[in-house]
C-alpha cells in the first residue's frame, strides 16, 4: 500500500474535499454554500471566495428537534431564510467531502425550499 493512500475515514472525506473545492468556487452572485457535519451538530455558512468572507451561517447547536434529520432540515430552511434577507437567491453547493445522503441531503432540500437555487 502507498504512503499516499488514505488510511482513515477522515483521510478520505479531506481528500473529497480537496477535490471538490479545487472545482467549486464562490463569488460574489453565486456565493458558496458550505456544508459541515460533526457526529452531533451540522453546520452551514454562505461564503463569498472572492472576498474570503462568510455572509450568512447557520447551525443546529441551538436547535432542539426530535432527531438529527429534523434539525438538518430546519438548518436548511435557516440559512435560506437569512440568504434570502441578505440578497442572495442563488448558490453553488459544496457538501464538504459528505456523501449527498442523509442530513447534507435533507439540509439541501430544505434551502432548496426555502428559496435558494442550485
Amino acid at each position: 500500500m502507498s504512503k499516499l493512500t488514505p488510511k482513515s475515514a477522515t483521510d478520505k472525506r479531506a481528500r473529497r474535499h480537496r477535490r471538490i473545492r479545487a472545482r467549486v468556487k464562490g463569488t460574489a452572485t453565486h456565493p458558496r454554500l458550505a456544508v459541515f457535519r460533526s457526529n452531533k451538530y451540522l453546520y452551514a455558512q454562505v461564503i463569498d471566495d472572492s472576498t474570503a468572507q462568510t455572509l450568512v451561517s447557520a447551525s443546529s447547536r441551538d436547535i432542539k428537534g426530535k432527531t438529527m434529520m429534523e434539525d438538518a432540515g430546519i438548518v436548511g430552511e435557516r440559512i435560506a431564510k437569512a440568504a434570502i434577507e441578505k440578497g442572495l437567491k442563488a448558490v453553488v453547493f459544496d457538501r464538504g467531502g459528505f456523501t449527498y445522503a442523509g442530513r447534507i441531503k435533507a439540509l439541501a432540500d430544505a434551502a432548496r425550499k426555502g428559496g435558494l437555487k442550485f
